[in-house]
């Protein structure tokens, strides 16, 4: 809440507070989420490392995985393979060279 008010204060609108706080809880459910998976592994190899629970953690790890690239996908509003395109990867590569001192290349025409 209170990235929202900030985030609203700054711009005035009320459309960049939902989105500082969709941000703020998405980023957390996905940090839960990295939890769950992570916590499950060390309760299947430390507890009982038998096939079925072995099993039964892959079909978690593969629903949770699923879970967290739809809620990327969600909170960036661009797929993963195509967020590249949207940032913009000469703009990276332009930020890279400035940062090293050099001249930033042409931008590719085409």
């Amino acid at each position: 809440m209170v990235a929202a008010a900030r985030a609203w204060r700054r711009s005035g609108r009320s459309s960049d507070g939902y989105r500082a706080i969709r941000r703020c809880v998405g980023g957390a459910l996905l940090l839960g989420l990295e939890v769950l998976v992570a916590a499950g592994l060390i309760r299947t190899v430390a507890v009982a490392p038998t096939l079925e629970n072995v099993g039964v953690l892959g079909l978690i790890v593969l629903i949770r995985t699923f879970l967290s690239f739809s809620l990327e996908v969600e909170l960036e509003a661009v797929a993963p393979w195509r967020r590249a395109l949207a940032n913009g990867v000469g703009g990276v590569r332009r930020a890279a060279t400035r940062a090293a001192g050099n001249q930033p290349p042409p931008p590719a025409s085409g």
